[in-house]
C-alpha cells in the first residue's frame, strides 16, 4: 500500500497485540485501544498510538477520532458482548472494513448478521496472517520469514504478457520496490532466478520477495496484478 493507513486495534490480548504490532511494522499507523492501562503501556513503542479507553463507550472512540479511521479490528477476546457493542458502534461510524473476532460460531454468526468485513476466528487464523489479509487481499500464498519480511505471489500485468522481464521492468524491480523477483511460476514448472530476457506469457505467477511494507506498495501501486487463483 502506497501510503500510511489508518487501523484501529481494539481489545489488547495475545491476539490483538499480535495484529497491531505486525501492521505497524508493516508501516501502518495504529491506533491500539484496550481498558486495561497495564496492557496499553506493555505495547508504548511498538504502535503509533496505545490508549486506555472504555471502547464499549461511544463518546470514547468518537473522542479518538475513530470515526475518520479506514480500518477497524475488534480483537476482544471473551466479553462477548463489549465484541458486540464495540462492533454496533463502529459500523454505525460507517468504518469501511471492520474485521471481528469470534470465539464461538455463535458469536461469528452474529458478527456476520451486523454485516463485518470478515469474521476471524483466533484458533485458525493467527493475528499476524490477518494483518497480511488485510493489506495483501488475495494474496493467498503469503510466506512469513520473519515479523516484517516475506515471500507473495502475483500476477503480472496483462500489458507485459509476451515481454521479457528487462523490457517490463521487472528485471530491475529490486531498485524500484526494495523487492526481488525470486522465480516464475508457469503451470507444473519453476523457472528460478529468471533471466531478464525471459517472456511473460498467460497465466505466469511471479513469486517475490521482500519486506511487507515494499509488497503493500506494489501491490497497492496497481503495477501488479494480485494472483487471485493460488491455492
Amino acid at each position: 500500500m502506497a501510503q500510511q493507513t489508518q487501523v484501529a486495534v481494539i481489545g489488547l490480548g495475545r491476539f490483538g497485540v499480535t495484529v497491531a504490532t505486525t501492521l505497524y511494522q508493516m508501516g501502518h499507523d495504529v491506533l491500539a485501544i484496550d481498558q486495561n492501562p497495564s496492557k496499553v503501556q506493555d505495547l508504548a513503542g511498538q504502535v503509533t498510538y496505545a490508549v486506555a479507553v472504555d471502547a464499549t463507550d461511544e463518546a470514547n472512540l468518537r473522542e479518538l477520532g475513530i470515526e475518520n479511521f479506514e480500518y477497524a479490528v475488534v480483537a476482544i477476546g471473551a466479553n462477548t458482548e463489549a465484541s458486540i457493542m464495540v462492533t454496533v458502534i463502529l459500523k454505525s461510524m460507517n468504518i469501511p472494513v471492520v474485521v471481528a473476532r469470534a470465539n464461538t460460531k455463535l458469536h461469528g454468526e452474529t458478527l456476520d448478521r451486523l454485516r463485518v468485513s470478515s469474521v476471524v476466528y483466533p484458533e485458525s487464523d493467527m493475528g499476524s496472517k490477518l494483518a497480511h489479509d488485510l493489506f495483501l487481499p488475495g494474496v493467498e500464498q503469503y510466506m512469513e520469514l520473519t515479523s516484517t519480511y516475506g515471500f507473495s505471489k502475483i500476477k503480472p500485468p496483462m500489458k507485459y504478457l509476451n515481454q521479457t522481464l528487462k523490457e517490463s521492468g521487472f528485471s530491475n524491480i529490486r531498485d524500484r520496490y526494495g523487492i526481488s523477483v525470486v522465480a516464475i511460476q508457469r503451470e507444473n514448472e519453476i523457472i528460478l532466478s529468471p533471466d531478464e530476457n525471459e517472456n511473460l506469457v498467460e497465466d505466469d505467477i511471479l513469486v517475490i520477495a521482500g519486506p511487507d511494507d515494499q509488497i503493500s506498495k506494489v501491490v497497492g501501486a496497481n503495477e501488479f496484478k494480485v494472483d487471485e487463483t493460488a491455492e
